[in-house]
């Protein structure tokens, strides 16, 4: 039992925006510890860098609904059974208060908070497919600690798309539990990626500081997370956020 608690080989994954930051961590992470990895991506030359590596790479556009409905439909395709999703994709804006636009809130909750649901809503057909109560599928949402804390930054549609996502996390723990679904969260705090490059150049002594633990995260923290949640170690894990941010969200 202890040697494959934490084992991950052979489940069928599907990690949306895989090509970098998070999302590429936990790709990777997971195929490097056995698992059949799916990602989506716009990039073309991170799609092939992935395929490279092993990986399924699907161009994907999921800033709409319909875009993930055509996702699901290309999944369906690959595979018949889906053991894990990871709903990572995500988008954030910056803005001053007087000039925040409306077109940041249709982008940003369109992509952090409709797309997560509506990929989820049509892939239970292949999350439900091989689920049992010993052995649940999984739905891992990547939400932030900017969704439980208030940020320095002005970015209003983001930090409340991200508690949006821990409450339909929640949500959705409870109506998928007796489909044998885990529906979980995880609050990242900063990491290198994409997203954060940014601050981290112009602040980066300054993020590492205001955790306790006096650093940013590394992949491994990210990866041994997902592990756990995606593993017999977490099946009896649903509807919780897990914040993995250096203990950021204890300095409010």
């Amino acid at each position: 039992m202890t040697a494959d608690l934490f084992d991950v080989s052979g489940k069928t994954v599907l990690v949306t925006g895989g090509t970098s930051g998070i999302g590429a961590m936990i790709a990777h992470g997971l195929h490097d510890r056995g698992a059949r990895v799916m990602i989506t991506g716009r990039n073309d030359d991170a799609l092939a860098e992935a395929r490279a590596a092993g990986l399924t790479a699907l161009q994907a556009n999921l800033s709409s609904p319909e875009g993930a409905r055509t996702l699901a439909e290309q999944v369906a395709s690959e595979t018949d059974a889906l053991d894990v999703l990871v709903n990572n994709a995500g988008a954030t804006w910056g803005a001053s208060l007087e000039e925040f636009p409306d077109s940041a809130w249709d982008r940003v909750l369109k992509l952090n908070v409709q797309t997560p649901f509506v990929l989820t809503q049509t892939l239970l057909p292949l999350l439900t497919r091989t689920a049992t109560a010993e052995n649940p599928s999984r739905v891992i949402m990547i939400g932030s600690v900017d969704g439980i804390r208030v940020p320095r930054t002005a970015s209003y549609s983001y930090s409340s798309s991200k508690a949006a996502v821990h409450q339909l996390t929640r949500h959705l723990a409870r109506d998928l539990g007796p489909r044998h679904i885990t529906v979980n969260a995880i609050a990242p705090g900063p990491f290198e990626s994409k997203m954060m490059a940014p601050i981290l150049a112009e602040l980066g002594d300054e993020v590492a500081a205001a955790s306790p633990l006096g650093r940013i995260g590394r992949a491994d923290d990210m990866i041994g997370t997902v592990v756990y949640l995606a593993s017999r170690a977490g099946c009896y894990l649903t509807g919780t956020v897990i914040p993995v941010d250096g203990g950021i969200a204890t300095t409010l």
